[in-house]
């Protein structure tokens, strides 16, 4: 008889970042209000669910969403820095052509490949550390599920990965909103479904749907 396990990848909640600056793995961003109110929230979602182990990426927006569910399950918060935000190159910048980077020919370069990506990490290598960090939290909650808080990009390189889908996309068409949870299930060590779910999308302003904000 197969074992089933789940592991949930939690994208964070929102960030406080007045500036709209592309934060990428940036230290000293963290969660407004309301991104605070959303990972209670997610808590609360899940507190009656079989989670055994717990696992957040390094930045503090992670960490910081973790938190509340670390609380209610009583498990501690397992840092992995294979979860982390992808690299980029804009890190630091506002992006776009107005007055963000875009603006500036010498970044013209950078975006020369939409496929690999040439501005940040390759999506390959993404997809790789995340498989390695999903079956290691699979293995930690073996017949039960496990929790991994993550970023918008690796999570949503991760599922293209489980899906067999091309890596390069149109960042806006991504699902993967705040505080969204993408379900992976295995049976044993095999792979057989995917299911997605927003247990603090009331939350959610319109405005932040279907937008590119922060590398988040």
């Amino acid at each position: 008889m197969s074992t089933r396990t789940t592991v949930h990848l939690m994208r964070h909640g929102e960030v406080h970042n007045p500036a709209g600056v592309l934060y990428g793995r940036l230290a000293g961003y963290n969660l407004s209000e309301l991104g605070r109110q959303m990972a209670v929230t997610v808590a609360e979602a899940f507190k009656e669910r079989d989670i055994t182990h717990l696992v957040a990426s390094p930045l503090e927006r992670a960490q910081e969403t973790a938190q509340p569910m670390a609380k209610i399950l009583n498990l501690p918060i397992h840092t992995d820095e294979r979860v982390i935000e992808a690299s980029n190159k804009f890190e630091g910048k506002t992006f776009g052509v107005g007055a963000g980077a875009l603006r500036r020919p010498a970044n013209w370069l950078l975006v020369w490949n939409p496929f690999r990506p040439s501005w940040g990490e390759p999506y390959r290598q993404i997809a790789r550390r995340m498989e390695l960090a999903i079956n290691d939290a699979r293995d930690a909650a073996r017949g039960h599920e496990a929790v991994i808080v993550s970023h918008q990009l690796p999570i949503w390189i991760a599922r293209r990965a489980y899906e067999r889908a091309r890596f390069a996309h149109d960042p806006r068409k991504r699902q993967c909103a705040l505080a969204s949870v993408t379900s992976l299930i295995f049976e044993d060590d095999r792979f057989v479904s995917l299911s997605y779910s927003e247990p603090a999308g009331h939350l959610v302003p319109d405005a932040l749907r279907g937008k590119f904000v922060g590398g988040a």
